[in-house]
């Protein structure tokens, strides 16, 4: 049974790799969503069942992925496929349906938001005479438009060309037996599937010796970060949870921030001083999405260490999404494989986005069903509105720096010049200026701002 939805036909874009001549008009393209009935998919480590999105959910994703790269949607469908087909994943009735809409729409590209095989893609392509691209092509091509460094630009070259290493088949005639030598006497040289197999395989080779010496690059800025010890505070979440809102927000950056999936791809770092004066490197990083492929996790592996190095790691939500609970399942499950553990609470902190677009009774309901008395509580915010975003500087900062102490100091004249850096770096309660000229200020600090006001009056006070 398929369910078909009304696609958007205003779409206007460009093909994701054109030939290099001027694209005439928008890729025309259908994108359907298999919905496997006896796809039972557990957990790896605790062998427990996955959480299933509904088929809702996923149509409107795929959607969102198509349109990511300015597809035009002639025709969407959602399909329960009982019995997957070795050959084609679709039954024979299914594939000669979309081949025919293929064919009045005039679509170029087919959608299939599953993993398919070499050689189930061969045959749609040859039985939908379009081209083919499966959940991980697609994203793939995303990532593809969205890479701006070069560093991004390299790592998406290299999960390319792995993921068309596995899918050499032999599907055109130029593929057939070449011979080697000269004249008649040449035995048989390699295949084109073999040649072409080993000209991928030289290109990867290139591609990992220049993302070393990127990612060498990049170790040589964390050291000068880590001799100049600012805290990094990473932000990490579902594609479109609004990380990159909120990182616009914390920071005064101007990061391209849009309703869309993977609007960001390459990290951007910035300094940040909390409201106590306690400086920290904010850092955005690529969203996460389900069923990532394990080698494009590979890839970005050099850009996701900012992740792994984080002091501390925000995992934004989207609690206003219905499939808020196993979009963070597969976050956690990224990380997991990053080497960060996210039920540790001194280091990970859960954050709730879009708050705003919940009324009251929802809102209240999430915060309650939300909390786990093993774990700290998640903090409810609104990267948009501002709601919640002072609560959420404050916890940071009490990670980072310690809870806020309750000091008085006496400032006398020679010292003066500490009073500025009394008021930014704390809550300054009162002051009484003496007659002797001194000042006697009471303030609120974090403990590690306390340690520095110690030390630099023990300098003064030697001086």
């Amino acid at each position: 049974m398929a369910r078909e939805k009304d696609a958007n036909r205003g779409v206007r874009g460009k093909p994701a790799h054109n030939s290099g001549t001027e694209a005439t008009g928008p890729t025309r393209a259908v994108v359907i969503v298999p919905v496997l009935t006896r796809h039972q998919r557990n957990d790896d480590e605790t062998n427990r069942p996955r959480l299933t999105r509904s088929a809702d959910a996923r149509h409107d994703e795929a959607v969102g992925l198509a349109r990511a790269i300015n597809l035009d949607l002639i025709h969407t469908a959602v399909v329960t496929v009982n019995d997957p087909r070795p050959a084609t994943l679709l039954g024979s009735g299914k594939v000669a349906e979309f081949a025919e809409i293929v064919k009045e729409g005039h679509a170029e590209v087919v959608i299939v938001d599953h993993p398919l095989t070499p050689v189930q893609q061969r045959n749609l392509e040859k039985e939908m005479n379009a081209k083919v691209l499966d959940r991980t092509g697609l994203i793939l091509e995303i990532f593809g438009e969205r890479a701006r460094t070069k560093e991004g630009t390299l790592q998406v070259e290299l999960a390319h060309l792995n993921y068309q290493k596995g899918r050499l088949v032999r599907s055109w005639t130029h593929l057939e037996r070449q011979r080697g030598g000269a004249g008649f006497l040449g035995g048989p040289g390699e295949t084109q599937i073999e040649s072409d197999r080993r000209q991928l395989q030289e290109k990867i080779i290139k591609l990992k010796h220049e993302l070393e010496t990127v990612r060498r690059t990049r170790d040589l800025h964390r050291a000068k970060r880590k001799k100049v010890p600012f805290p990094v505070v990473a932000i990490v979440g579902y594609t479109n949870a609004g990380k990159s809102t909120l990182f616009n927000r914390l920071t005064g950056a101007d990061v391209l921030a849009e309703d869309m999936l993977f609007a960001t791809l390459d990290p951007t770092l910035r300094r940040v001083r909390l409201p106590h004066g306690t400086p920290i490197i904010l850092s955005d990083t690529v969203g996460f999405i389900s069923d990532l492929p394990t080698h494009l996790v590979a890839a970005f592996r050099a850009t996701l260490e900012e992740v792994v190095e984080a002091d501390l790691v925000i995992h934004l939500r989207d609690i206003s999404d219905p499939d808020t609970a196993a979009q963070a399942e597969d976050v956690e499950r990224i990380l997991a494989d990053l080497g960060v553990d996210a039920g540790d609470a001194k280091r990970v902190v859960e954050v709730w986005n879009k708050v705003d677009l919940l009324d009251d009774g929802n809102r209240e309901r999430l915060l309650a069903d939300g909390t786990d008395a093993s774990k700290a509580p998640p903090i409810a915010i609104s990267a948009v509105t501002g709601e919640g975003i002072d609560a959420l500087k404050a916890l940071i900062e009490i990670r980072m720096s310690g809870e806020l102490e309750e000091l008085t100091v006496t400032i006398e004249p020679p010292q003066f010049g500490l009073v500025d850096w009394l008021y930014r770096n704390g809550d300054v309660v009162s002051r009484v200026d003496n007659e002797d000229g001194s000042a006697t200020i009471s303030l609120k600090a974090t403990h590690t701002a306390r340690q520095e006001i110690e030390s630099r009056l023990h300098r003064k006070n030697r001086q």
